[in-house]
Formats: C-alpha cells, structure tokens, sequence
C-alpha cells in the first residue's frame, strides 16, 4: 500500500483538483490554519485554478472561516460546520484550560465581562481588528498585557461568541459567530462524531485510529466511537500491525509518479493531519521541517509523496523570489518541475516570478 501516494490523493494534492476554496474546505473537514498566508495557499494548491483572491472571496462571502476548533488550534473550517466543530471539541479545551487561566490570573467574572464588552461592540454585524479588541480590554482597565489579550480572544472563540472575519488590509478582524454565520448546522454527540470521523477518513486515508484522535484532539474513546459510526463508509487494510482506513469510494490508484513535486505550505495537513509522520518524512530530516522542534513548520517540497526540502518566498520590487533548499540534489527533470511549481504559487498571489532560487544540498 503506497501510503503516502495514496494520501496525496485523498487529499486533493495529486489527481483532480476541486472547483471552490470552500469545496477543499468542506472535503478535508478542517484544515490548518495558524498562519494565515500558508493556510490559504494550502486551499489554493487543492483548488483547480486557484487564486488568492478566490480563497479571500470565499471568505468574505462567509463560506469559510476561521477558529479554534480541533486542539484548541486555529483552523480552517466550513462557515456552517463550525459550531458543532466547536461543540464537540471546546469542552475538552476549556477543561484542559484552567491551569493557564490561574496562570493568567483570568476568572470567571474577568471572562464574562469580556464577553459582554466584545458582544456589545460587534453586534448588529461590525468587526474590529485583534488590536481594535485589545484596545476594548484596555479601555476597560482588563489588562491584555502579555499573553492575556491573545487567550481572552481564545477563550471566547472556543465557547462560540466570535469568530475571525475577513482581512482588513494586512489584519485579521473578529465578528460575532452567531450573527456571522446565522444558519450554523446542529448536530447532536453522536452525529458529530461519525461526521468528523467520516470526513477525516474520507480526506486524509490512509489513516489509522490514532491519526484521527490526535487530528481532532479526541480521547481515544471517543475517537473510537466514531470511527465505529462511520464504518459503513469505510474501507482498512492492515500494514505494519497498522490498520489504515479510507473512503470506500476512494478514486481508484492510478500509476504513481515517483517524480511529482508540489510545494506544500508550512503546517500543511498532508503533514500536521497524521500522528504517525514517518509515511512521508524521514526521520533524519525532521529537525529541518521544524527547526529545534519549536512547533513552527516550515514551507515543505515534495517529491514523489516524500517531503525533501523546504522553501521560501520573498517579495522584491520585481515580483516573487523563491529560494528552495532540497535536502538531496535534485535531478534536471525536478530542477524544471520546480520551476513550474514556484510558477504555480506565484499565480495564486497574482505576482511575477522574478527569479527561482535553488541552494546546493
């Protein structure tokens, strides 16, 4: 079984790309999001044709948006699934949340006048940037000094008072999620479950039981309950004393391409969706992808399903520089694959390629 291949596929990396930003959104359930600029290209490479402000677009039409739904982590998610997102995963959070409260000196009366002052501001559809809400903190003698500013805006996202909203300019603004997204879906325990399940399964096989737990931040229990709901539309086969499952509608396999290469964004789901990563990035070059482990993934190449190198992307007067670091020399035909694929990325920001930087291993 070729996982890694296979992964690529199901991921909408390889094979046919979807039509809408909101389509890849919707296939693959969730998807990374902590930095902005490569979680949209992360939609855009899925995307047939895709642009930058398609993906912009897709969330000024509250297609999509963005939140703290699996592991209390930023993602991306469709605008009428976030609710019962957050249902499902925000207790667990908040729980595992009172310690760093104590730390911030941040309590229940603190966190509900909070809540008071950002429902009263944004109500009647307004959005304010991070720094126009960390102004109401201040103006109310709450001081957001610190980290505190950034886990009241947490805090209140996980119990499902606000959301982000479009870009204003270079920053990202909140709304409130209820007046943003009106006619969120409902969805009871159970439903949520064999739903996140299913999709996980269906966008990211194949995975195993423990992919999907650390993927949606789930106890093994409940993640085990739904894998067991969406059986009926799943498929496994044993590898390794592993059991992997996908879609059983999963496309059929066609030849594998040892030679394809993509440029994935950092923290990309075809890396952060999996517990096990060793399918697709070998052990020595890990430290490379997140330098001394400090939990910030960098810009990936792919080659062939294995992940090879990392890449930059600078703006100069002249348009894009692009600077590859491959971790083993890359041969001419991928020389030329990855000029088409810095050409690609270019495309979606709308910029020029001025020049394609490849650094010897």
């Amino acid at each position: 079984m070729e996982i890694a291949h296979r992964r690529l596929l199901s991921q909408h990396i390889a094979g046919k790309p979807l039509d809408q930003p909101q389509a890849v959104v919707r296939w693959m359930g969730a998807m990374q999001a902590q930095d902005y600029q490569q979680a949209v290209w992360a939609i855009g490479l899925r995307t047939q044709a895709g642009t930058l402000s398609a993906v912009e677009q897709a969330i000024a039409d509250r297609m999509i948006l963005q939140t703290w739904p699996m592991r209390g982590t930023i993602h991306f998610v469709v605008a009428e699934n976030a609710k019962w997102m957050l249902e499902l995963s925000a207790p667990r959070s908040l729980t595992a949340d009172r310690l760093r409260l104590r730390q911030l000196e941040l309590d229940e009366r603190i966190l509900a006048r909070c809540s008071d002052l950002f429902h009263a501001a944004l109500q009647g559809g307004k959005r304010l940037t991070r720094a126009g809400m960390m102004q109401l903190l201040a103006d109310a003698q709450i001081s957001p000094a610190g980290q505190r500013g950034y886990h009241i805006l947490w805090y209140l996202a996980q119990t499902g008072l606000i959301c982000f909203g479009p870009m204003q300019g270079k920053e990202q603004t909140f709304v409130l999620l209820n007046e943003w997204v009106p006619d969120a879906r409902q969805l009871s325990r159970e439903e949520a479950l064999a739903e996140l399940a299913g999709r996980y399964f269906a966008s990211h096989g194949p995975a195993t039981l423990d992919d999907f737990a650390r993927w949606a931040g789930l106890t093994l229990t409940d993640a085990r309950s739904g894998l067991e709901l969406a059986k009926p539309v799943l498929a496994s086969e044993k590898q390794d004393a592993r059991t992997f499952w996908f879609s059983i509608n999963a496309p059929d396999m066609p030849t594998h391409d040892p030679s394809s290469l993509y440029l994935l964004p950092g923290f990309d789901e075809y890396l952060l969706g999996y517990k096990d990563r060793n399918d697709m990035l070998a052990a020595e070059h890990a430290n490379r992808i997140v330098p001394g482990g400090n939990g910030i993934f960098l810009p990936m190449i792919v080659v062939g399903g294995q992940i090879v190198g990392t890449w930059k992307r600078t703006r100069k007067k002249k348009g894009l520089e692009i600077t590859l670091l491959p971790f083993i020399s890359p041969s001419v035909s991928q020389a030329q694959m990855m000029d088409q694929a810095a050409e690609r990325y270019s495309a979606f920001l709308g910029l020029r390629l001025a020049s394609l930087v490849i650094l010897e291993v």
